[in-house]
């Protein structure tokens, strides 16, 4: 079902609700839903105020994937932002969510690759007690889109163009 509002709920380990936020959705394609925001929508980190995002944004959720990946319009300074999660769960049509496991692969506008927040999951696979299961998929999903993302390689080349340009 296309046109509706889709809930993106990422929580934490424990559960406590971390960023939140209503976005459209937009399709499907071979990597995945996509759900999309336009310029000065919010989204909102746990019961934080929203935060407003000035440009357009897709958000790409896919099947199965330890991860999942916001594509921002320019000329916001971060093009590619993945988040490193477990793998999307739909509650129903209009709610997925994951769980946050803390570690961002980021793709700067200008090229500039990095791997985030290490510092936070190494804490919080003692304070969560994170699995060795879940410690694994989370490294391996970081290694895959460092190389992925870094090497444009779709959908972090120019597949998410078409769905960016649907909120433009």
């Amino acid at each position: 079902m296309t046109d509706r509002d889709v809930r993106l709920v990422f929580t934490k380990y424990d559960g406590s609700l971390h960023w939140h936020q209503t976005m459209r959705y937009l399709g499907e394609d071979m990597h995945g839903s996509w759900l999309g925001m336009p310029g000065g929508a919010t989204a909102q980190r746990g019961s934080e105020p929203p935060v407003r995002f000035d440009q357009p944004m897709v958000q790409l959720v896919p099947a199965g994937q330890w991860w999942t990946a916001v594509f921002n319009d320019a000329p916001a300074d971060v093009d590619v932002y993945c988040d490193i999660s477990t793998p999307p769960r739909w509650v129903h049509d209009g709610e997925v969510t994951m769980v946050d496991l803390d570690l961002d692969v980021i793709r700067r506008r200008d090229g500039r690759l990095l791997l985030d927040d290490q510092d936070e999951f190494a804490e919080h696979q003692v304070r969560y007690g994170y699995p060795a299961e879940v410690i694994r998929q989370a490294e391996q999903a970081a290694a895959w889109l460092l190389a992925a993302v870094g090497a444009n390689a779709e959908p972090f080349g120019l597949a998410y163009q078409a769905w960016l340009d649907k909120v433009r």
